[in-house]
């Protein structure tokens, strides 16, 4: 399949946390023939490459979030401008002079600025907020706002920007790499599993509002209720301003496996399973100790009666920004080393974690 195109499109999709229908039709697109879709009534959606399970063969869930860091419209100004309030976690000098896509009332995107107050009217020595800034989509009135441009209160805004692939160096450069890598790689996982004779069930989900507290992760996993999951992120990487020593995830070389971060002590007989894997098989991978951060497997290897689960990290410089830049060859290899995992496991080396 065309990984470069799927990523893309999932990519520049709109996917605010909640609001992630866009993104979702984009994956089905790509999803494999035949397989078994379903989508909740949180915006998870789940993909089954199979559409028999065998009960009594262990589940291997697959997950990715479908959601990016966003904002939210929260008031109209009598001049036109816009306040807002942040979805997941921006910082402040990001976001000026950046240009945003808000969805209005009718689904249809409309441009605005993040502005704050230029140095030729002073305030140079204040401390730069997100909450001193406004969203200019060029209106004159708050009237203007609301019946030309159709915006009010609660209209989910998204970073716009394009999509870039320089396949001599390997480099893209996007929006929303975190999560839409983990997207991508869920939905080829599923296709390269799809015709494969499993000792495992297999079920991927891209799963809603991780970037504002794990959230549609919850319901996935009370739903599918898996043995083991592997959770797909776009990891930060931290190779262009980390102290040498300190390093842990370089832009190209290979996926980042971590032991831990703020929500999850990594199952150590599993992700020690799958470092032994791809040293066998040369897949070359990145670990790390984390000291922030969280990802889905704070929902999910807490669920039902504790559920195995491992972080597959593609590194990614500069997320939670209008522009990531992220390396295909990266992806490539966490896509592989995940299936090789499905491969392998069965029965009685689930029994042994």
């Amino acid at each position: 399949m065309e990984s470069v195109q799927m990523i893309k499109e999932l990519a520049l999709a709109f996917g605010a946390p909640g609001f992630e229908d866009d993104v979702l039709a984009v994956a089905r697109k790509f999803a494999p023939a035949g397989a078994r879709i379903v989508e909740d009534n949180t915006r998870n959606l789940y993909i089954c490459p199979k559409n028999e399970q065998d009960p009594d063969l262990p589940t291997v869930l697959v997950d990715a979030h479908s959601d990016e860091v966003g904002l939210m419209v929260r008031s109209i100004k009598e001049n036109g401008t816009l306040t807002f309030t942040t979805l997941g976690e921006w910082v402040p000098y990001v976001l000026p002079a950046q240009r945003m896509s808000i969805k209005n009332l009718d689904g249809e995107l409309v441009t605005g600025i993040v502005a704050t107050r230029p140095p030729h009217f002073g305030g140079d020595d204040e401390p730069l907020s997100i909450s001193s800034m406004v969203i200019d989509i060029g209106a004159i009135s708050k009237k203007e706002v609301e019946m030309a441009f159709k915006i009010a209160p609660a209209c989910p805004v998204v970073p716009e920007t394009g999509f870039v692939h320089d396949a001599i160096h390997d480099i893209m450069i996007s929006k929303a790499f975190d999560c839409r890598l983990g997207c991508a790689a869920v939905l080829e996982v599923m296709h390269d599993v799809k015709d494969l004779h499993l000792d495992v069930n297999v079920v991927g989900s891209l799963s809603s509002q991780e970037e504002v507290g794990m959230r549609g992760a919850k319901v996935v996993a009370n739903r599918i209720k898996p043995d083991l999951a592997i959770c797909f992120e776009g990891t930060p990487a931290d190779d262009t301003f980390a102290k040498e020593h300190l390093i842990q995830t370089r832009l190209k070389h290979g996926p980042m496996l971590r032991h831990i971060d703020q929500g999850m002590i990594t199952h150590p007989r599993f992700i020690r399973f799958a470092l032994n894997l791809a040293k066998d098989l040369h897949i070359p991978v990145q670990e790390a100790v984390r000291t922030g951060g969280k990802t889905n497997g704070l929902s999910i290897h807490l669920s039902n009666l504790g559920v195995p689960t491992i972080v597959i990290g593609h590194p990614v410089r500069y997320g939670h920004s209008h522009n990531s830049i992220a390396s295909l060859d990266d992806y490539k290899k966490g896509v592989r080393l995940a299936v090789e995992i499905i491969k392998a496991m069965n029965g009685e080396i689930f029994a042994g974690f």
